[in-house]
């Protein structure tokens, strides 16, 4: 039974106070017969028959899903029915094992349709969203909570010292416990029942808050009637926004597409100030000016129910309930570390606005500078101060040369990839491009697909995910998958991206390197399955490698000369890199610390905030404590459209600061790459042998420590940000 399967875990210090369960002993020896598992039928019935049995999307309509999810809950159900209606005592094979292998055919079925909800919804997927999002949970908690069941993988676990098992048999027990544990095997159940309807509710609460995301950011899209109002735009970004305007009924007007966070990338160009205010203020409030996709009651509701749920497992608060699991382990520490920073980084953000108002009055403009103008004046003062214009980058980034011949390449030079594309393979998009990855030696290591382009039905952001994962077991190899937002160029014109891109670009294909690493009998341990705050380390490391030299000169190429990127231009985005940290930082550490701040609520608290007055009231009372320039540069993500936190019943609730927290671990990585000799094979059979290949399987400390030969050093991170000086 795979993690993305289950509900949220706990740790097993949680168990004081809670009700026993019944002794594994009292495990009747003649338990009833388990009915016949029922035979399934249809395309999800068994691994696909194309290669490493990828999704043959050709063969799926919308109406399988339905029936395909009620088969597959019904077969998972019997399966597990067998478990535990197993004569036998329970044994590590007939029991944990038994649970892993469970539910196939339910996997299959919830990766495809979570890759399309996601990346190409439809009216008819959101619907059957909205219907099996609730059942799902449902028959998720009653697995997870089934008394009998549990009290087989507790006999097992209570025997774990005299088992002879391997480490990862002995990670999938503890594993397969404590996620148990979490979900509230050990409560009363009266205590069950409260955790399941709370699930359900949070199940459907953050579903409806997904969807209605998506549709407010393209409803709240800024329409333009005058071309010259978008003065400063290029022709390019101007013939996009007419076309958008074209694809929704609006010939001869232009339409500005809202990305996913505060600040939206054409700020920077608009000259028109007060063009620039509307889309700002578009962006942030899309979702809270009323309407059917104000989400701010979804918001107080979700936060008050996780608050109630924490609360039935003796925990203050959704924070410490959360983050069992995690490297940080409790909210403390995480806080703490964000905490740190804050007088630095206040300290970073004031002068930087000084900088920026000077700049201001520089131009002859008679005005302040307010959020909508800091990413205008800090561009003019990134090409002053370090001559550095974006204008003159984005021509050397092309985007299938910078995947082919950059990030690729990166791959190859470092663990021996080797990639081949393919034309043979059914894709959900158009837009999504396919590739076979070789490993060093020749061998087949898995498929990869790459879906790069912005649409108005692909929710913000970029992200990875399996279609499926690696395990021994199962003798399957990984099948993965790229999801980005860059902004489409016109047909026939070149696709450019800026170097913000070509890094996301890198980033995620970290997190694809972790999953073809994998090296796991369990699927449930293998590859990405790990902590919140540790998923995002590989895939930041990876980012290095965009602007090596090595790398750089191999893929950033002109795309109408073909020339290589001039080494003075590198030289140029490496030293404005430090620059307007304030902003940078800043907007991911509001984010951060207003995530904690809404999951630190006791449920008295939550109760507090019941409409969605009090929501805006408590989002500006919360960023207002944190001691930084929160009104010029506000978090990057809003309550009302932060979809990390809200979108899932777990997510990363809790865990945003993560991304800052494996930004630690990144950034003494770098170091370490550095320190050891830099792009070379033996780094990266290194790093691939002690983090990329070892999924979940062990402490992530102690797998640090492996890669590092030492505990991580926040100093790196601190040089990189621009907060301390860089050691000489």
């Amino acid at each position: 039974m795979k993690p993305q399967l289950l509900v949220a875990v706990a740790a097993s210090s949680l168990l004081a106070g809670c009700a026993a369960v019944k002794d594994p002993q009292e495990i009747t020896s003649a338990p009833a017969p388990a009915a016949p598992i029922p035979v399934a039928t249809g395309y999800f019935a068994q691994p696909g028959d194309l290669p490493l049995h990828a999704p043959d999307f050709t063969k799926i309509a919308e109406s399988d899903y339905i029936p395909a999810f009620e088969q597959a809950m019904a077969i998972h159900d019997a399966e597990v029915a067998a478990i535990v209606a197993n004569p036998a005592a329970p044994t590590f094979e007939n029991t944990v094992v038994a649970l892993e292998t469970s539910g196939q055919m339910l996997e299959r079925v919830s990766r495809i349709f979570s890759a399309l909800t996601g990346a190409n919804t439809s009216d008819g997927l959101k619907a059957i969203d909205t219907q099996i999002s609730p059942r799902l949970t449902a028959h998720r908690d009653a697995i997870m909570l089934n008394p009998d069941l549990f009290a087989r993988i507790k006999a097992v676990y209570d025997n774990r010292s005299a088992m002879i098992v391997t480490t990862e048999d002995a990670k999938l027990l503890e594993e397969t416990y404590t996620q148990m544990v979490h979900a509230g095997a050990l409560l009363t159940p009266t205590q069950k029942q409260q955790v399941m309807a709370i699930n359900n509710e949070l199940s459907a609460l953050t579903t409806n808050f997904s969807q209605q995301l998506v549709q407010a950011s393209k409803n709240n899209a800024l329409v333009v009637e005058d071309r010259a109002q978008l003065a400063g735009l290029s022709d390019a970004e101007i013939a996009a926004a007419a076309r958008t305007a074209s694809s929704r009924g609006l010939d001869g007007k232009f339409v500005i597409a809202l990305q996913n966070t505060t600040q939206q990338p054409l700020l920077s160009d608009l000259a028109n100030r007060d063009l620039r205010e509307k889309l700002f203020l578009a962006s942030a409030h899309r979702a809270d000016s009323g309407g059917a996709n104000d989400t701010r009651d979804l918001i107080a509701r979700i936060a008050l129910l996780r608050a109630r749920k924490a609360a039935l497992f003796g925990q203050p608060d959704w924070a410490s309930y959360a983050m069992y699991d995690r490297m940080a382990k409790n909210p403390r520490t995480a806080i703490d570390f964000m905490e740190a920073m804050v007088p630095a980084l206040a300290s970073t953000q004031r002068r930087e606005a000084a900088l920026l108002n000077d700049q201001i009055k520089a131009n002859g403009e008679n005005f302040t500078v307010k959020p909508w103008d800091w990413s205008r004046y800090a561009e003019q003062v990134r090409k002053a101060k370090y001559d550095l214009d974006e204008g003159a980058v984005k021509p050397y980034f092309e985007v299938t040369r910078v995947l082919e011949d950059g990030v690729f390449y990166a791959a190859n030079q470092l663990y021996g990839l080797s990639f081949t594309k393919r034309t043979d393979l059914p894709v959900y998009h158009p837009d999504v491009s396919t590739y076979t990855v070789y490993d060093r030696d020749g061998s087949e290591l898995g498929i990869y697909y790459f879906d790069p382009f912005q649409r108005d039905n692909k929710r913000g952001g970029a992200w990875m995910s399996n279609f499926v994962s690696q395990s021994h077991l199962s003798g399957d190899k990984p099948v993965i998958y790229n999801v980005l937002n860059i902004p489409k160029a016109p047909a026939g014109e070149p696709q450019l991206v800026s170097f913000d891109n070509v890094e996301t670009m890198f980033h995620e294909f970290g997190h694809a390197l972790h999953g073809f690493f994998a090296n796991q009998k369990y699927a449930s341990l293998s590859g990405t399955a790990v902590a919140r705050d540790f998923v995002e380390f590989p895939s930041q490391v990876n980012e290095m490698w965009a602007s090596d030299p090595q790398i750089l000169a191999h893929y950033a190429k002109h795309y109408q000369t073909g020339a290589v990127i001039p080494a003075q231009l590198i030289e140029k985005i490496d030293k404005a890199s430090k620059f307007n940290q304030g902003y940078a930082l800043g907007e991911t550490m509001e984010a951060a610390l207003l995530d904690m701040k809404w999951h630190s609520l006791s449920p008295e608290q939550a109760e507090a905030i019941d409409t969605p007055d009090k929501v805006d009231a408590f989002e500006r009372s919360a960023l207002d404590a944190l001691g930084l320039e929160t009104d010029l540069i506000p978090p990057r993500y809003r309550s009302s459209y932060f979809n990390h936190i809200f979108s899932s019943p777990t997510g990363y609730s809790a865990g945003y600061y993560s991304y800052l927290w494996t930004e630690m671990l990144d950034r003494d990585s770098r170091k370490w790459f550095r320190d050891n000799g830099g792009l070379t094979r033996a780094n990266g059979d290194h790093f691939r042998a002690t983090v990329l290949s070892q999924g979940g399987t062990m402490d992530y400390l102690a797998m640090f420590q492996n890669f590092a030969g030492r505990a991580p050093d926040v100093t790196p991170m601190l040089e990189a940000r621009g907060l301390v000086e860089t050691a000489k």
